[in-house]
């Protein structure tokens, strides 16, 4: 959240350990005025009354009038229960907010009879109706069908549940972390969470537990009726047929209102991918990827992401290459200058033709995830693959590749775009699946599509069209970890000639991030960007 000058991140943190093996979660805290360089705080909310006696599970932040922060968050309770607890700032001038109070009078919203106890957690952050009451969603599962509710309340202490849910899915198991939040139906500001007008449509995120994956949906909310309804009814009630925001390895992402920058930010958070064993080694485990900004295509369905500006400021030496070169079948074009274990790369591919483009089966249309899997990076096709190569040995042995694909669909052209990993790590034991997703727009028409790719040591987050495909991965390389040098290409191993009207590259600083020292005092990182959230 931002309050008063500051920005605030609460997560999920385990003081005893890398792993959710001993102890119960608390909430771990950080500021941040730039939300760039960050200073760990102790922790927020500790498991140690009898309605979160089990462990401080998800939960949001609000701020209500007069400015005054409130935090709703999951309890498992002393019965391993869950319910929602409310807690407010100890000292509310306090700008840091570093001692949080949860009132005796803990839960504010009780476990329901029909819900199971083990399915009904993560308040969102609370929204005002034009009737004047506070309203949250919480996931639960009602009878066995995985539902958004809807809780009601004039003072934020006492909460009447809904009737009816905002959303239902039959098929999709339980769905958990969700997020409901006005965009504006032009334009690139955000909205504060309670607007709610004619030119203002909402999107309903849910993460889906069962694919580890967060989908969206764009429609209209009513606050009379505290109903839902998607702009694509086509993809029906399951919502794992909808849209999602990155087709890598993110889960439980949370959105908020900057209002310093009126603004719609997202954050996601990347767990590991390699051995729990690597856990214990680093001795923390899971990372937040870069923030982003977030607003509506003209379209009117689909959203848009960007990394937030501030990433901007730890960019450093830049290098270039020439516009129009052309990169022949076959080509691989290094980027040297840089180093590029921690870099922001950011190109413009020009299509020349799309005649090569290969046929596609319309059942990958269903599965682009499996469909990088068998056509990826080394797979030569028609127009592309093409892209960047990133993370790469002097030896080629280990290299990630980021890259399009183009495909002729019927009397149309589908962009497939892809993170390749089978070659990011020689490391035994780590997790190496293949990533993609289509871009949603017209190729044909543009001849010419956008990336950017930000690197950043074990993290690859790559921008496609604009923010249209997002796709963030995990990558181990192990010629980094031995201090070996990475090194950044461009390459096509389509039988199409590409041009790229526009490459640039930055070397990025470091950021300071929840680095403290012997003497308790934050200091300056030394190595990744992001190296310390658990």
């Amino acid at each position: 959240m931002y309050h008063h000058g500051m920005y605030h991140f609460f997560y999920q943190y385990n003081p005893r350990g890398a792993l959710w093996d001993i102890g119960n979660l608390s909430w771990g805290h950080s500021v941040s005025g730039d939300l760039v360089n960050w200073a760990a705080l102790d922790t927020a909310l500790d498991p140690t009354a009898p309605f979160d006696a089990n462990g401080c599970w998800s939960g949001s932040a609000t701020i209500l009038p007069g400015g005054l922060a409130a935090i709703l968050y999951t309890g498992i309770d002393a019965n391993n229960e869950q319910v929602q607890n409310v807690a407010f700032p100890k000292n509310p001038s306090d700008p840091l907010l570093r001692e949080w109070e949860k009132p005796a009078y803990n839960p504010v919203i009780a476990h329901p009879a029909d819900v199971p106890g083990d399915k009904f957690r993560d308040p969102s952050t609370a929204w005002l109706g034009r009737d004047g009451l506070w309203r949250i969603a919480v996931s639960g599962e009602v009878d066995g069908v995985a539902s958004t509710l809807v809780y009601r309340s004039k003072d934020f202490l006492r909460w009447e549940r809904n009737a009816a849910p905002l959303h239902a899915s039959h098929a999709a198991g339980m769905v958990e972390c969700p997020d409901l939040f006005p965009v504006a139906e032009h334009g690139r500001e955000g909205l504060n969470t309670s607007a709610n007008g004619a030119a203002e449509r909402h999107v309903l995120k849910l993460s889906v537990m069962d694919t580890l994956q967060d989908y969206y949906m764009v429609g209209r909310y009513d606050d009379a009726t505290d109903t839902f309804s998607p702009e694509e009814r086509e993809r029906g009630d399951d919502c794992r047929n909808w849209r999602r925001l990155d087709y890598g390895h993110v889960y439980a992402s949370k959105s908020f209102f900057d209002a310093r920058k009126n603004r719609r930010v997202l954050w996601a958070w990347a767990n590991e991918s390699d051995s729990q064993a690597d856990d214990v080694a680093r001795g923390w485990s899971g990372i937040q990827t870069f923030p982003r900004k977030l607003w509506l295509d003209k379209d009117g369905k689909q959203l848009l992401q960007w990394p937030i500006e501030e990433i901007e400021t730890l960019r450093r030496k830049r290098i270039g290459l020439r516009r129009g070169t052309k990169v022949e079948a076959g080509a691989l074009l290094e980027i040297a200058g840089i180093a590029s274990s921690q870099a922001d790369v950011e190109v413009v591919f020009k299509l020349p033709s799309l005649e090569e483009a290969e046929r596609l089966d319309p059942i990958w249309l269903l599965d682009p995830q499996k469909l990088c899997g068998e056509k990826g990076a080394s797979v030569q096709g028609g127009v592309g693959p093409f892209g960047l190569i990133v993370l790469a040995s002097g030896d080629l042995h280990e290299h990630t590749a980021v890259f399009f694909r183009v495909f002729k669909h019927h009397d149309k052209y589908k962009l497939l775009m892809c993170t390749d990993l089978t070659r990011s790590s020689t490391r035994a034991g780590v997790y190496k699946p293949p990533h993609g997703g289509f871009v949603d727009m017209d190729i044909e028409e543009h001849k010419r599509i956008s990336l950017r790719t930000l690197i950043d040591h074990s993290v690859v987050e790559s921008f496609g069209g604009g923010g249209r495909t997002c796709i963030t991965a995990r990558v181990y390389p192990e010629h980094a970890e031995t201090g070996n040098d990475s090194h950044l290409y461009v390459f096509n191993n389509g039988t199409d000639a590409v041009k790229v009207s526009r490459l640039e590259a930055w070397e990025l600083a470091t950021a300071t991030v929840n680095v403290v020292g012997d003497d308790g005092l934050v200091a300056p990182a030394s190595g990744a960007t992001r190296q310390s959230e658990a």
